[in-house]
């Protein structure tokens, strides 16, 4: 059996810039600009009391936390720090994937060590490093352990075992989902599925007609507690695309349309995660006799706004005439740039 740990520094720019300036410790501290049009990129525990989120509206966040102390993101730093910390875990002899400037996978499963222990010696190493807390989560996959880092933060530790599952799995909303974004959970919401012991009970073949037949077993196979993902040692990635290979050959617009957003909207989530945005949007066709083509939009600057990339893709889709049968489709986000201060306004956008 498998022994994956998932790692996340605990509020991360808001952490550092308590660390930095001892007079922001223990006050709640909001990362980002505090202008009408600002966004928060960060807080807090003592500013998340409040209600503040990440991607909130300053104004909203001025509204629920007046005490809330604003200050400007200083990515520099906070790149600084993070490559201290990667660079520890990289030293360690195992699978490493790191998912974003401070969240990532580890596969400990050959160093054949106690994962608990583990688990606390790099909370301790981490601590002893930067003055950083980091909440860590260990299962046996990668679905799991991320929920378990989730579990009880700050400073977290929690474990998840096979006989856990799926008892401890049932109270939870299906928000904690990995993977199942806020449009989704809110049309499954309208047909009464709140909880995953409510998405236990629901057949799979209707929510495939609300999400999608792909990502609706991915989604039940993970509450089933299977997730046979491996951690993927990280690499730099030039661009972040999806592609299926239908089950029939088809001609029909509006399913083929259907896909490529669903498609367009995880990879938009992926890369906002990861403090990416994107210029390109491409769509790829091959039709059933393996011909192909690929025909790309690009903007005039990179940018995480769904809207703007969604409407990308739309003049891209409605120049794309399928004059045969088509076997498979795919779309990808391509011309990456990390995601800079002046960017974190059109974070409102996002779903």
């Amino acid at each position: 059996m498998r022994q994956i740990i998932h790692f996340d520094i605990d509020a991360f720019y808001a952490s550092v810039e308590q660390l930095d300036h001892p007079e922001y410790r223990h006050k709640p501290i909001i990362v980002g600009g505090d202008s009408d049009r600002s966004v928060v990129a960060t807080c807090s525990y003592e500013a998340r009391k409040f209600g503040v989120r990440s991607a909130m509206s300053a104004v909203v966040a001025k509204r629920r936390c007046p005490e809330g102390i604003f200050v400007y993101p200083r990515m520099q730093r906070y790149q600084e720090v993070s490559r201290k910390i990667f660079r520890y875990i990289e030293s360690i002899d195992c699978d490493l994937q790191k998912v974003s400037i401070d969240e990532g996978y580890l596969d400990i499963t050959p160093l054949k060590i106690e994962p608990m222990q583990f688990a606390k010696q790099l909370k301790e190493a981490v601590f002893a490093l930067t003055g950083l807390t980091i909440s860590v989560g260990i299962s046996y996959n990668k679905f799991l352990a991320k929920l378990a880092s989730d579990w009880n933060k700050p400073d977290g530790i929690f474990e998840i075992t096979p006989s856990d599952v799926p008892d401890i799995l049932l109270p939870l909303p299906i928000i904690k989902i990995h993977g199942l974004g806020k449009k989704s959970c809110e049309k499954l919401n309208r047909i009464g599925i709140f909880t995953i012991e409510d998405l236990y009970q629901y057949p799979q073949v209707a929510v495939a007609q609300i999400i999608g037949e792909t990502f609706s077993k991915e989604i039940i196979d993970r509450i089933h507690g299977i997730d046979n993902r491996p951690v993927e040692v990280s690499q730099e990635r030039k661009s972040y695309g999806k592609e299926m290979t239908l089950d029939e050959d088809t001609m029909d617009r509006l399913l083929l349309d259907d896909i490529l957003r669903q498609y367009l909207e995880r990879i938009i989530k992926a890369l906002a995660e990861k403090q990416l945005m994107a210029k390109t949007v491409t769509i790829k066709v091959k039709y059933h006799d393996f011909e192909q083509f690929t025909r790309s939009h690009s903007l005039e600057r990179a940018t995480i706004n769904t809207k703007m990339l969604f409407e990308a893709y739309e003049i891209l889709f409605r120049q794309t005439q399928f004059e045969k049968p088509v076997r498979l489709i795919g779309i990808t986000l391509s011309n990456l740039e990390a995601m800079g201060f002046k960017q974190f306004n059109l974070l409102e956008e996002i779903d």
